[in-house]
């Protein structure tokens, strides 16, 4: 199973330190996510990264960002086509459970949003057996919003083929007030674990 790390929504400090940690901890996809931000701060952060690292970073927005710092690919949200320029892996969300058979077909891996909004709702859990059941769910697919320690187990149970990470491990840091970052860095080791 793989192991997807979303950055937070907002740049901060030490974001450029703790990535780097990540990534020399063994982190091998990263997902550069900043909706609305200048296209200048995700460049600044990725000057500031080891250019070996960027051979493991997808971006979400400003496209061109990929072929300037030979990233992995893009990330398009929905039902978005593929800029007609672009050349090269790419991953897609999905929303709908009922279009994702058709979505991974054409990319290299697919987020299905809102995994597990509603894991006490047993009509929604019976959905994801359904899907795991006929295969609609499988290695393309990464199980992506609310995943944490606790549920990474049932992902992978369903058949998910990553799982993709944010909150669960953001949450270990206040970007405001801390500059340690040890919490973080050992609830990755304990992600990466997981997931094995």
């Amino acid at each position: 199973m793989k192991l997807v790390i979303m950055t937070l929504p907002t740049f901060f400090v030490e974001e450029d330190k703790i990535l780097t940690t990540l990534f020399d901890e063994g982190m091998d996809n990263l997902h550069l996510c900043k909706p609305g931000a200048s296209p200048m701060y995700s460049e600044r952060l990725l000057s500031l990264l080891p250019e070996y690292t960027y051979n493991k970073i997808t971006v979400h927005d400003h496209y061109y960002l990929k072929n300037e710092y030979r990233l992995a690919g893009i990330h398009i949200d929905g039902m978005k086509d593929v800029p007609k320029e672009y050349k090269g892996k790419f991953s897609r969300t999905c929303t709908d459970i009922g279009t994702l058979s058709q979505m991974k077909k054409k990319a290299e891996y697919v987020f299905l949003a809102d995994t597990f909004k509603d894991t006490h709702d047993s009509q929604s859990m019976k959905i994801l057996e359904d899907a795991s059941q006929k295969g609609i769910i499988d290695k393309h697919v990464y199980a992506f919003g609310d995943i944490s320690l606790d549920n990474i187990k049932i992902a992978k149970e369903l058949g998910f083929g990553g799982v993709v990470i944010q909150k669960d491990l953001w949450n270990k840091f206040d970007i405001h007030n801390e500059l340690d970052y040890k919490d973080l860095i050992n609830h990755f080791e304990k992600l990466r674990k997981a997931v094995s």
